[in-house]
C-alpha cells in the first residue's frame, strides 16, 4: 500500500501556536509533531519509500526537518500553489502511478490526532478489501454531538462497511445530537482508493482536473479549480462507501479540541507549562514562562515568545477574526514564529530594536547560506557550536566555537557549515534599514 500524507494548508485556528507557514501539523504538542506521527502511522502499511508527502514551496524545507529527525526518507511533492484537497490527492496518485503502476493508497491529513491501535489497522485493512470497487471513506463512531465535525449518513449495509447515503455538512447542536442518534459517523478526512478506480471517477466527475493534469504540473495548478475531496469526488460519485473506525480520534481544529485530548489536573486544568493557579479552573494553559492566574475559569490562555492569546473559551473559535485583523495591518507575526525554517537550516528572532536586530542561525551539516551582500547593514557573527567556513570579501577562512567575524554593508559573504554536527551562530545585524530584502545574492 502507498500512503499521501496532506502536508500544506496554512495555521489560523490555534495561533498564535500556528502561524500561515508554520501550521498546526508541526507544532510538537509533545515529543513528536503532528505531522511526524502521521508518517509513524503511515509506516504501518507503506515503506518510507512508498510515503508522498503533498506540501508547499514554504513548508517544503519543515517536511525535510521533521522527516530527518525521525530518520524517515519519504518522497516530497510540492504544489505550485494551494488548491484544497482534490488536486492535491490527484497529483499524489498521479505520481505513484507514474512509478509503480496501479496501486492501493491511503490518504491521510497530518493535522489529525489519531490513535493507531489494532482498530485502525483492521479498519484499513477492511478498506482496502473495499477499494477494488468504491472509494473508501472512514467514519469514526461519535463518542457525543459534535458541531464543529463534517457526518456521513451510511446506507447500505456491504461487507466491511457500508455505502455511502451522504455526506453533512457541519450541524447546530440538534441536528449533531439527532446524527448520532440515528448512526452517522463522523467524517474523519481520511480516505483508501484504488488508483484505477479514483482517477475513473474523477475522469467522470470533474473532466477537467484530468485534464488539466495532463500537462505539466505548473500548469497543471495554473489550471484546476480549488476543490475538496469531498465535494469533488465523495458526493458525486455512486462508488462511495465508509468504513467505521472506533478508536481516538480528532481534526484539533480549535483550542476546545486541544483542551479536551490533554491531560487535566484535579481542578480541570489543562497544562502545558509553568503554571501555579489559585481558585482557577477548567482552563487552557500553553506557556514558555511561569502563568499565574487567580480567579480564572474557562479561559484560553496561550503564550508564545511574540504573542499571547486570552480569551474565554466559548470564544476561542474567534481567533480567526484575530488573525484577519493581524492581516489587515500587514503584520508579519500572521505568517511567522520567532523560529523561521530555510533550506539550510534555520533562524530564531533573539532580539530586535530600531537600528539592531539578533538571530541565532542554524546550519544543517553540509549546508551554506549563498554568497550575498547588503547595502544598509552590517553583522557581525559569533560562532556559538560548531565550526563554519566563512567567507568575507576575498577572504575566506575557518572559525570554531568562540571566534567571530565583522561583515561591513557592501561587501559579500557567506557561511557554510562543513562539519557533520550542527553548526549554530549568532548574528548582529546593524543598520539604518533591517528589512529582508535588503539582500543581493551573488
Amino acid at each position: 500500500m502507498k500512503t499521501i500524507i496532506l502536508a500544506g494548508g496554512s495555521g489560523t485556528r490555534l495561533f498564535p501556536l500556528s502561524r500561515e507557514n508554520f501550521p498546526k501539523q508541526f507544532i510538537k504538542f509533545e515529543d513528536e509533531s503532528l505531522f511526524q506521527k502521521t508518517v509513524r502511522r503511515a509506516l504501518l502499511f507503506s515503506k518510507p519509500n512508498e510515503i508522498y508527502v503533498v506540501t508547499n514551496k514554504k513548508q517544503e524545507f519543515m517536511v525535510k526537518e521533521q522527516l530527518s529527525e525521525i530518520n524517515v526518507q519519504a518522497e516530497i511533492l510540492v504544489e505550485p500553489a494551494a488548491k484544497n484537497t482534490l488536486p492535491a490527492v490527484y497529483f499524489g496518485i498521479k505520481e505513484i502511478v507514474e512509478r509503480s503502476g496501479s496501486s492501493k493508497v491511503a490518504v491521510l491529513p497530518s493535522d489529525h490526532v489519531v490513535e493507531a491501535g489494532e482498530n485502525y489497522i483492521s479498519a484499513f485493512r477492511s478498506a482496502e478489501k473495499l477499494s477494488d470497487k468504491y472509494l473508501v471513506s472512514f467514519g469514526i463512531k461519535p463518542t457525543r454531538p459534535h458541531t464543529g465535525y463534517g457526518y456521513i449518513k451510511p446506507g447500505k449495509k456491504i461487507e466491511h462497511g457500508y455505502e455511502i447515503e451522504k455526506f453533512v455538512e457541519k450541524p447546530d447542536e440538534e441536528n449533531a445530537r439527532r446524527y448520532v442518534n440515528e448512526g452517522y459517523f463522523w467524517n474523519s478526512g481520511m480516505f483508501l482508493f484504488d488508483s484505477r478506480v479514483f482517477i475513473e471517477e474523477c475522469a467522470k466527475h470533474v473532466p477537467e482536473i484530468v485534464e488539466a493534469f495532463e500537462g505539466d504540473i505548473e500548469s497543471a495548478y495554473a489550471k484546476v479549480p480549488e476543490m475538496s475531496v469531498d465535494k469533488g469526488i465523495m458526493e458525486k460519485t455512486d462508488r462511495a462507501a465508509v468504513v467505521p473506525l472506533s478508536t481516538l480520534w480528532s481534526d484539533l481544529g480549535s483550542f476546545d479540541s486541544l483542551y479536551e485530548l490533554m491531560n487535566k489536573d484535579e481542578y480541570g486544568n489543562a497544562v502545558k507549562g509553568d503554571f501555579v493557579g489559585i481558585k482557577s479552573a477548567n482552563n487552557l494553559i500553553i506557556s514558555d514562562t511561569l502563568v499565574a492566574a487567580i480567579g480564572v475559569e474557562d479561559m484560553v490562555i496561550v503564550e508564545t515568545k511574540d504573542a499571547i492569546l486570552i480569551t474565554p473559551r466559548s470564544s476561542a473559535q474567534k481567533v480567526k477574526e484575530i488573525v484577519s485583523k493581524l492581516k489587515e495591518r500587514r503584520d508579519k507575526r500572521v505568517e511567522y514564529h520567532t523560529t523561521v525554517y530555510t533550506p539550510w537550516g534555520s533562524y530564531t528572532l533573539l532580539e530586535e530594536g530600531k537600528f539592531y536586530r539578533i538571530r541565532k542561525l542554524s546550519l544543517r551539516p553540509g549546508k551554506k547560506i549563498r554568497l550575498q551582500m547588503h547595502y544598509h547593514r552590517s553583522e557581525h557573527w559569533i560562532i556559538v557550536r560548531g565550526a563554519a567556513k566563512v567567507r568575507v570579501g576575498d577572504d575566506e577562512f575557518l572559525l570554531k566555537n568562540g571566534e567571530s567575524t565583522f561583515v561591513p554593508a557592501g561587501v559579500k559573504h557567506s557561511i557554510e557549515n562543513p562539519g557533520i554536527l550542527p553548526l549554530e551562530v549568532i548574528e548582529v545585524q546593524i543598520g539604518e534599514y533591517l528589512g529582508d530584502d535588503d539582500v543581493v545574492f551573488i
